[in-house]
């Protein structure tokens, strides 16, 4: 029965600092500038674990070209960089990001992958992506990215919004619960244990 006040205690101890910085509103910004660092290592295992199931995941983006044969992809939630090594040469890629910190790490990736044409990074979040033109893109991916957002409808209204007429969604995601049918165009069952290719049409126009 001592144990626990005792543990209690202790935990709220370690937490003080932590709330002290919430409450001078600096632990969000620490955190900003820490996540990136861990992430850009981490991802480094992760893509090692899971080289098959991305290599599968990717193998066909480039059916999904525009015209002329070039490849325009947009990767929102791109984070270090970790899928570059998985996009086809010569695809031209913009990346969004809602962490600014993320861009020096993302930069490395870019100057390691050479097969690439990078045309810019965007702090945007995928609920909000105006920066990125109507029909604009040929493929849209997101990996780790819808389970943490605020909305996936929201999201999924942008992805329709930037997509070209037929395109798809590649996405990685450990569980992410489908959106509303009707309510963001697409019905697609979002739910999935692992790497899955959405195929998202565009709605007819009005």
């Amino acid at each position: 029965m001592v144990l626990v006040p005792l543990i209690r205690g202790c935990v709220q101890l370690l937490a003080l600092p932590i709330l002290a910085l919430s409450y001078l509103g600096l632990w969000d910004p620490i955190c900003k500038k820490i996540f990136p660092f861990v992430m850009a290592r981490l991802t480094k295992r992760y893509n090692c674990k899971l080289s098959k199931e991305k290599n599968q995941l990717f193998s066909n983006l480039r059916e999904f070209a525009g015209p002329g044969g070039k490849l325009t992809l947009l990767e929102i939630g791109a984070g270090s960089g970790a899928n570059f090594q998985f996009y086809p040469p010569g695809s031209r890629v913009t990346c969004t990001d809602p962490n600014p910190n993320f861009e020096k790490f993302l930069l490395k990736s870019i100057a390691e992958s050479p097969h690439l044409h990078f045309e810019r990074f965007v702090v945007a979040s995928g609920e909000d992506l105006r920066p990125v033109a109507d029909g604009s893109v040929d493929v849209v991916v997101c990996t780790l990215v819808l389970c943490s957002v605020h909305s996936v409808d929201a999201v999924l209204r942008e992805v329709l919004r930037v997509l070209r007429l037929v395109s798809r969604v590649k996405t990685g995601e450990p569980s992410c619960h489908p959106p509303t049918p009707g309510r963001s165009g697409s019905s697609t069952n979002m739910q999935t244990g692992g790497p899955a290719s959405l195929p998202v049409p565009r709605p007819p126009p009005r």
